[in-house]
């Protein structure tokens, strides 16, 4: 069986390589599926000289974490929570490798609209790392949810945010519909997975879906937050920089969407996203919300409209929300896009992921807050 496993794998890289040979680079596009992996993680991290600094490369070929041997070359996002179960599980959107390739949607690369790794590693200063991955039959790190990768159909299924019910993981993914412009997509829907394996196997919640209409276009993308019995989900719409709603769920409710409650700017309405207000001016790119036990306060982590990684203050989950803070200005790092906030980093020292578009891996970051 492994022998088999081992000519197909072969099998598969040769294919790619040949195309590889033909194909020449690709132009860079921040919406790109999947930029040409042999790029990245050969540029080693960045030396910024702002308020933040690269800690270490988390996934590609520089990386201490050696992704490459689980065929990730390239990957984004890197979104983080507790398990409860004393790991960190990381799951990360569009992952690249070696392998056959989707011809149907223009990608050279073997595909996976997500992957994901756990870590034990509680010391950040020297990066984060990576236990294990759920590997599929070639031993690669295997798609969580499968997407058709048929543009206008659904191009790809992408995890936004996740938290630990019990023993349950559960993922908000949303369904790209399909890629446009630089820093806008269109989805069909945005809807929650489970996991009760610790992430080795997922199952589609279909009941849970938020079809982009109405006042559900507004949770198009998530980010979680644990607090009072609650889990409470930070919503935008699809793409970047569109404003933030907030609805909540008792924890063992999660499943359910009639049991939601969506913040109006007063009061809590139950069952209704339509009533959902945005909780602060100015559109965000993606996000992630955590508190901050230094501070005593909420952070929420996004990029501007320059494409600059900032951090917003609040006393409470609804707000209200202080002005950004640049965290990592966008002339240092150009195309670095998401922030993910590291569940145990709630010290003076804050520790996130971002990625770098221009080599198509994830940095872990590290940041000294002041109160």
């Amino acid at each position: 069986m492994k022998r088999t496993r081992a000519l197909a794998a072969a099998s598969l890289i040769g294919a790619a390589v040949t195309l590889i040979a033909f194909a020449g680079p690709a132009a860079a596009n921040p919406n790109a599926i999947n930029p040409i992996p042999g790029l990245n993680g050969t540029n080693g991290i960045p030396h910024l000289t702002g308020r933040t600094q690269a800690v270490a490369q988390q996934t590609g070929m520089l990386s201490p974490n050696r992704t490459q041997d689980a065929n990730v070359l390239g990957t984004d996002l890197g979104i983080m929570w507790d398990n409860g179960q004393g790991q960190v599980l990381t799951a990360f959107g569009d992952s690249a490798g070696l392998g056959l390739p989707n011809l149907l949607s223009g990608s050279l690369w073997a595909w996976r609209s997500s992957t994901l790794f756990r870590s034990s590693d509680g010391i950040l200063s020297d990066g984060m790392n990576f236990d294990s991955s759920p590997r599929d039959i070639f031993g690669q790190s295997k798609e969580l949810v499968p997407s058709p990768k048929i543009p206008f159909v659904e191009i790809s299924r992408i995890p936004t945010a996740g938290v630990a019910v019990g023993n349950t993981q559960v993922l908000s993914m949303m369904s790209v519909k399909n890629w446009g412009p630089a820093g806008t997509w269109d989805t069909n829907y945005s809807g929650l997975v489970y996991s009760q394996d610790n992430g080795e196997n997922w199952t589609v919640a279909p009941e849970t879906q938020r079809p982009n209409v109405g006042g559900n276009a507004n949770f198009q993308m998530s980010a979680f937050v644990k607090a009072d019995g609650f889990v409470y989900q930070y919503g935008t719409p699809a793409g970047r920089g569109g404003l933030v709603h907030i609805a909540r769920v008792p924890e063992p409710q999660i499943m359910d969407l009639g049991a939601y409650e969506y913040f109006d700017g007063a009061k809590w309405i139950k069952g209704n996203p339509d009533v959902a207000k945005p909780i602060m001016p100015g559109g965000v790119g993606e996000l992630s919300v955590a508190y901050n036990e230094y501070l005593g306060q909420y952070i929420m982590l996004t990029t501007d409209q320059f494409n600059s990684v900032v951090m917003r203050r609040s006393p409470s989950v609804t707000g209200p929300w202080g002005p950004p803070e640049v965290l990592v200005d966008t002339r240092e790092l150009p195309t670095a896009y998401g922030a993910y906030i590291h569940p145990w980093s709630s010290g003076r020292d804050l520790y996130f992921l971002t990625t770098v578009h221009n080599n198509y891996n994830v940095l872990l970051m590290r940041t000294t807050l002041t109160p």
